[in-house]
């Protein structure tokens, strides 16, 4: 019987990376078409290149019951009219799954949202661990003006189910700038996910 082999990996929090992962993606200004609410300012900011809004290098030793993933998340500061930049956001598939972050540089939120539709907002600096319970979606927001680095890990059979938000038009709310800090403001498009499927995602237990 072989059984996983034990790693390392180091994470810059200056840079935004850790070394010894076994992937890497990143997601550019096109991939979040649709999110925000001012798509003049979107198309404009769009114009001027395609750029990286974040990116990820993550461990993944395998996707089995039992096992982690883990890696580092490094965000950009901007804005798209009053908009921060923000992540496209996700739910576990198996919906049971909590996740952590562990700030390491810069400052943004952990926008949450329960399938009934209940907001929750948890602040990220360095230094700080944000719990993600079990059934929450759940998106990063950077509300600074420097990088947003973060650690992940969550249980490596949970999976991510990102077309929860499309199919409700987006979160409930939105977070805008406003003077120096930020408040929510409703999403005019949210549409409401019906009893059943709230249900459904807080059965969806293993």
């Amino acid at each position: 019987m072989s059984i996983p082999t034990p790693a390392s990996c180091r994470v810059s929090p200056e840079a935004g990376t850790m070394s010894n992962g076994t992937g890497h993606y990143e997601k550019r200004l096109s991939d979040l078409a649709g999110l925000y609410a001012d798509q003049t300012a979107f198309a404009a900011l769009l114009a001027e290149g395609d750029r990286v809004v974040y990116d990820v290098t993550e461990f993944r030793p395998s996707e089995k019951a039992g096992d982690v993933i883990f890696g580092v998340t490094r965000m950009s500061p901007g804005r798209i009219g009053d908009e921060f930049f923000l992540t496209r956001g996700h739910i576990h598939a198996k919906s049971d799954r909590p996740e952590i972050y562990y700030g390491q540089k810069g400052t943004g939120l952990m926008q949450l949202e329960s399938p009934d539709g209940e907001t929750r907002i948890v602040e990220i600096g360095p230094q700080t661990i944000c719990y993600v319970p079990p059934y929450w979606i759940h998106r990063t927001v950077n509300i600074g003006d420097e990088d947003l680095v973060m650690v992940f890990c969550y249980p490596a059979d949970s999976g991510q189910d990102y077309g929860i938000i499309e199919r409700s038009g987006g979160m409930r709310h939105r977070v805008v700038a406003v003077d120096d800090g930020w408040t929510l403001t409703d999403n005019t498009s949210y549409v409401p996910r019906p009893p059943e499927v709230a249900a459904a995602l807080v059965g969806n237990a293993v």
